[in-house]
């Protein structure tokens, strides 16, 4: 999806210049980054703590990374690390709730919003299938003896 969209705030062509400040990604990330943590300060009341923009996109890459890399391989982990990658991202990166409806930016935010939120739920859905599985026993069993 990323590859497609340019204009992504965390697209992976904008990571080749990441610098010593973060590079492009993390000048589009700051804006929306700063009107997150006031509107979770505003409406939660909750403080959130100060961080450097460079380790939110360290933070992100890794997680993505590591998370898609591990999921590809079933592993519980890598799925883990991709919710929480969506559920700390998503409202940062697609901040539909910050535009007017009738806005186009609206529209295609909001429509970012929801398909992570779907992802979202599908990973949940892995890790509820993979948790209710029963776990193999390598013991074997006992053959009966014959007389």
């Amino acid at each position: 999806m990323c590859v497609l969209n340019l204009d992504s705030p965390l697209c992976l062509l904008r990571f080749n210049e990441f610098g010593i400040d973060g590079g492009p990604a993390a000048k589009s990330l700051r804006p929306k980054y700063i009107r997150f943590t006031k509107h979770v300060t505003s409406y939660l009341g909750l403080q959130v703590p100060k961080l450097e923009i460079k380790h939110l996109v360290v933070a992100a890459i890794a997680m993505k990374g590591m998370g898609g890399i591990l999921f590809i391989f079933g592993s519980s982990f890598g799925a883990y690390l991709l919710v929480l990658h969506l559920a700390f991202f998503s409202p940062i990166l697609y901040d539909f709730y910050n535009y007017d409806v009738d806005k186009p930016e609206f529209l295609q935010l909001f429509v970012k919003f929801t398909q992570n939120l779907a992802l979202f739920g599908a990973l949940l859905f892995f890790l509820g299938m993979k948790n209710s599985m029963p776990k193999r026993s390598k013991k074997k069993g006992l053959k009966p003896k014959t007389a």
